[in-house]
């Protein structure tokens, strides 16, 4: 029945067939937008996924139809004396197969959006992270096999056979790479959020912290030059080129060896701080006579955080070759002392009342250490220290400030009389009429500098 009704079809002019070909084109267009207005109003295009579906697929759906219109419309505007007519059907099918691709992709990215949400709304490990991964290399590797499926529609000889086996083994290379540093990063993002560092006591999350970063980093960093030798080695040229490398490798392995001498140092020293950890993400030190917090730490550096918001770079192997103080390797938990200066008649009993009072007024305090020292005598005043436990670097010298100033308050309104002074001794006189002496005079001086 269909070789009458082609017999037929060919004995029609041919520009008659090319006006066809576009006006089937132009009805398949809006038979598709009423079929997509049809379900639109059945099925939300952004949360369910028939909906997703749907705008995903439509746009392609449509490039194609009028793809192949044109083009065969072309095929039947070209006269036959000219013989294209198999180029333009491998032109048309190359093209139908790149589309295919782009709609495969455009579905899949959808339902990796609405998957995220989804899973954003999960508790369990498995529905949050496992099965978005999942998805994620299904996506990754569904278009790259569609590719290797369609080559025996449009291969016509070994060199574009060559060449489309090459793209398409460099695309797989890049999906597997892909999904592999996906499940990497997705690993720590699971640790990270067993092991979280917004709580007080967070040693262990720091130390987790730490490791896993620079692992991920180092895992990633071989994935990525795994892949890259991977690509190269799909050309013969370059597989050729490693082979002689490889019968040089003794000689250009002791060039490379002094070349890269401190690049393969600080990646050594990288990896045993991460084993050893001296230093841990967060962690509050002092180096090269500045004080910050660690924010940043790589294979080759770290980014020290000032307190004053400058960010100090260091090589990764200065923490190896130097020495440097770190205030919660341990603990989070540090002593500020705070020197006061006050005359003798100031009661110590009344000033550590105060400063336990201060303590436990303020949100720094560990609860741990609060006490009033005489630490020494002289012959104008006393010497007080005042020391006091906090939760860590930036909270104790906080906490100290607080507590100076709250003391100094404290001694200015209650003992004015105790603010530090300066007696100078006078020769003993005889007795006057009234058979009275004169004394010693005190003169009182302005407070003394209370920093440390």
């Amino acid at each position: 029945m269909l070789d009458p009704l082609w017999m037929w079809i060919n004995t029609l002019p041919r520009w008659t067939l090319s006006l066809a070909a576009l006006a089937l084109a132009l009805a398949l267009q809006v038979m598709l937008g009423m079929i997509r207005a049809l379900l639109c109003r059945l099925f939300d295009e952004r949360t369910r996924l028939p909906g997703v579906a749907i705008a995903a697929v439509h746009p392609p759906l449509i490039t194609l139809v009028w793809w192949y219109g044109l083009l065969s419309a072309l095929h039947f505007a070209v006269p036959t004396q000219l013989a294209w007519q198999a180029s333009i059907l491998l032109i048309a099918h190359m093209g139908a197969a790149l589309i295919a691709v782009w709609l495969l992709f455009r579905v899949t990215r959808r339902i990796i959006r609405v998957m995220d949400r989804w899973a954003d709304q999960r508790d369990n490990h498995l529905e949050r992270y496992l099965l978005p991964l999942i998805v994620r290399s299904l996506s990754a590797l569904a278009p790259v096999l569609l590719l290797f499926s369609l080559f025996p529609l449009f291969i016509s000889s070994a060199r574009i056979d060559s060449v489309l086996h090459n793209i398409a083994s460099l695309l797989l290379i890049t999906s597997i790479a892909g999904i592999m540093v996906h499940g990497v990063n997705m690993t720590e993002r699971v640790l990270s959020e067993r092991y979280r560092m917004d709580v007080a006591n967070n040693l262990v999350a720091r130390r987790v912290h730490t490791q896993i970063m620079v692992l991920r980093k180092l895992v990633n960093f071989l994935i990525i030059m795994l892949a890259i030798a991977s690509m190269l080695m799909v050309f013969d040229k370059v597989r050729q080129l490693g082979a002689s490398i490889l019968a040089s490798a003794g000689i250009l392995g002791v060039v490379l060896g002094f070349a890269a001498q401190k690049v393969f140092g600080n990646l050594f020293a990288g990896i045993q701080i991460a084993l050893t950890q001296p230093i841990k993400i967060d962690d509050a030190v002092i180096v090269e006579g500045e004080w910050g917090w660690v924010e940043e730490l790589t294979l080759t550096y770290v980014v020290i955080r000032l307190w004053d918001w400058r960010r100090l770079v260091l090589p990764i192997n200065y923490f190896i070759d130097h020495p440097f103080e770190n205030w919660t390797r341990t603990s989070n938990d540090l002593i500020g002392s705070v020197i006061l200066y006050a005359d003798f008649c100031l009661p110590l009993d009344e000033l550590q009342a105060e400063a336990d009072r201060i303590a436990q007024a303020s949100p720094r305090w560990s609860g741990k250490v609060c006490k009033v020292q005489l630490l020494e005598m002289t012959e104008h005043n006393m010497q007080l220290r005042v020391l006091v436990s906090a939760r860590g670097g930036p909270d104790t010298f906080d906490l100290r400030c607080e507590m100076r100033e709250g003391l100094i308050k404290y001694i200015a309104t209650h003992y004015p009389e105790a603010l530090p002074r300066v007696r100078i001794g006078q020769a003993t006189t005889p007795r006057s009429a009234e058979g009275s002496f004169l004394h010693d005079h005190t003169v009182a001086t302005a407070p003394a500098s209370q920093g440390e």
